[in-house]
């Protein structure tokens, strides 16, 4: 998998993809990081990428053009992907992300992903680049390089190989699922000693019964859904609890992204123009 990033602060980024998962994922060869610096293209000799709004207003807007300039000069190289390059934007206006969502994007050969900075970005280019828009929820950022961050992570950990074992990814919260696909929270988590201050680690833990491990947790995690999160439950099908297959495989979310924006031009479809899946 390969990741463009268009930012203007690219060393932001130079520690976080020497670190941890994402470190990982580009050694083993699973991901390929590029991170592109949008004032390399300002046509001005001072590398400036904004401007005031019109209209007044506080803040600067970014520019069309070496926003655009970067983003075609970005999908120009390697095209080893057959031309198919999901672009994000990283906006509060967009869709909230989630791990459906997340699924998707990891099963795609190449993303670029599009930081904006100050007060945003001009329309005009959104519209005619057409991304997919993703927030990380209601709330405003500087910038959507932390966002970027976030998403990089998020689609790493789940390439062929990059965790230490095969089933991690599966049993994380919102990848292990109900009988009726409704997402669920992780179990609680243990190690040694196996009491520390007054508080002792459960006896099924302890019983070397995998059965009955496997269904203590799948009653945790249901338990602790609907305690945490009943929003994840559309309903509650659950009322008695029935033990759930152990492990539940996490599923690919089957449909490809859309624009948010409804006033975005039509473009004749493709992966910018579809039905987003359910929930994403």
């Amino acid at each position: 998998m390969r990741i463009d990033v268009l930012t203007i602060f690219p060393d932001l980024f130079a520690g976080f993809l020497q670190t941890s998962i994402p470190a990982n994922a580009i050694e083993a060869g699973a991901l390929q990081c590029h991170v592109h610096d949008i004032r390399a293209h300002a046509a001005n000799r001072h590398h400036k990428v904004d401007d005031r709004p019109f209209g007044g207003g506080p803040g600067m807007v970014m520019m069309c053009q070496p926003i655009f300039d970067a983003v075609k000069a970005a999908e120009s190289q390697d095209p080893a992907a057959d031309g198919v390059v999901v672009r994000v934007l990283l906006s509060p206006q967009g869709e909230r992300l989630t791990q459906p969502r997340v699924e998707w994007l990891a099963q795609q050969p190449r993303l670029l992903l599009l930081c904006g900075h100050y007060e945003g970005i001009d329309e005009r280019v959104i519209e005619e680049l057409n991304p997919l828009e993703i927030s990380l929820g209601d709330y405003v950022l500087s910038g959507g390089e932390l966002g970027a961050m976030v998403l990089i992570d998020a689609v790493a950990r789940l390439q062929p190989g990059v965790l230490g074992h095969e089933e991690s990814a599966a049993e994380d919260s919102f990848s292990v699922r109900t009988p009726d696909g409704a997402h669920l929270l992780d179990c609680p988590h243990y190690t040694r000693p196996r009491e520390w201050n007054g508080r002792v680690v459960p006896d099924v833990l302890l019983s070397g019964d995998h059965a009955a491990v496997d269904r203590w947790r799948d009653e945790q995690r249901v338990a602790r859904t609907r305690a945490r999160r009943p929003d994840l439950l559309a309903h509650d099908p659950l009322a008695n609890p029935q033990p759930l297959p152990a492990a539940n495989k996490h599923k690919s979310a089957t449909h490809v992204a859309r624009a948010t924006r409804s006033n975005a031009p039509d473009t004749g479809g493709g992966l910018h123009g579809e039905t987003a899946p359910e929930g994403a």
